[in-house]
Order: C-alpha cells, then sequence, then structure tokens
C-alpha cells in the first residue's frame, strides 16, 4: 500500500530540481541578446572581488557566478554550445549584451593585473559560434570597435571622392592660373589684322 505522501512524491517535481530549472531558465534569458558568452576561472575569488568586477563592467557586460551543470543544461541545443567544455571547475560567466567586446574584456584584464590573478583567466569563450580558447583571447581583445569599424569603412567610402575632388581642384587651378597670365607680346600681334 502506498501513502498519500508517495503519492504526491512521484507526480511532482522536488523542490531542489525546480529550484534547479529556475537558475537554468534565468540562465536562458541572460543568453538572449548575449553576443559573447565567456567564461572564467574564478577559484579563489572573495565576494568583495566579484563585486569590483562587476561594478567595473560596462553596462552591457553582466557577471554570473552560476553552477557549470546549469550552465551546460542552459546552453544545451543554443549557439553557445560549443561553451559546455568549458563549464568545469569554479567559474563565472560573463555575458556581453553589445558588439563592443574589447571594452567588455579589458575591465576584467586590468582586475588581473591589480590583484596580480595570473592563474585566474579566461577558460573559453563564444563569440559569433566559434570556440575561442584561453590562448585565442588575443584576437577577441585586439578586435576593432564598432567605432573604429565605421571610421575605416567611412575612410574607404570617402578616398575615391577625395582623389576626384583633388584631381577636379588641380585642373581648376591650372585653368585659373593660365587665364591670369598676360598675354605673350607675339600673340597679340599675331591676333591683330594686318593694315595695307
Amino acid at each position: 500500500m502506498t501513502s498519500v505522501r508517495s503519492c504526491a512524491a512521484s507526480l511532482t517535481p522536488s523542490i531542489r530540481g525546480m529550484s534547479g530549472l529556475v537558475r537554468q531558465e534565468a540562465l536562458r534569458r541572460e543568453l538572449d541578446g548575449c553576443q559573447l558568452l565567456a567564461g572564467i576561472w574564478c577559484h579563489g575569488f572573495t565576494v568583495a572581488q566579484l563585486r569590483s568586477i562587476r561594478a567595473s563592467l560596462p553596462d552591457a557586460a553582466r557577471l554570473v557566478v552560476a553552477k557549470n551543470s546549469d550552465m551546460a543544461a542552459a546552453v544545451a541545443g543554443t549557439r553557445w554550445e560549443a561553451l559546455r567544455p568549458c563549464a568545469r571547475g569554479m567559474n563565472a560567466w560573463l555575458f556581453v549584451r553589445s558588439d563592443e567586446i574589447p571594452p567588455a574584456l579589458k575591465p576584467y584584464r586590468d582586475f588581473q593585473k591589480e590583484w596580480k590573478l595570473q592563474l585566474n583567466d579566461f577558460t573559453g569563450a563564444v563569440y559569433e559560434g566559434r570556440l575561442y580558447g584561453p590562448d585565442d583571447f588575443a584576437q577577441l581583445e585586439n578586435m576593432p570597435t564598432r567605432a573604429q569599424s565605421y571610421q575605416y569603412l567611412l575612410g574607404c567610402l570617402q578616398m575615391p571622392a577625395v582623389n576626384v575632388l583633388a584631381v577636379l581642384r588641380a585642373r581648376q587651378e591650372a585653368l585659373s592660373a593660365e587665364a591670369d597670365k598676360p598675354p605673350a607680346e607675339g600673340e597679340g600681334e599675331a591676333a591683330a589684322p594686318a593694315e595695307k
């Protein structure tokens, strides 16, 4: 004979299981609109250090400390799934919601230098569906910002127009210099009709 309590327990998920689902859903909401997801090995960080990192991040970036199992479940079946191998050890997760990747990574690098935490490095990141390992972060940190990209494109678009204007201006200056030049002596007599 089964009790009412055991029947109810088998029909409803446990509180622990439900809290895991809630955490995973919160991580999925963080992933919406995210451009970069990076793992940071945070073994030995104090709460004050985590607060310091969070305070230095730009508005478009957010640092979340989450269980690796919850993160692995949240990224399963998404474009972020390549980050699952990095979900081991003590991790904090950096969610960047902007195309401005280098300004979002720089505060953590500054924090590393300030606290002399060379071992606490990035464990990996996914950007545009590609997994970047710890050795590949130089590529992400040296990417041009959106403003730099726009400046380069604008310069490329302006160069042909600037060159055409320079040629036209040189031609105009040559024509006006020739028009301002007084006529030569021989040219004036040849132009006048001869008298008989």
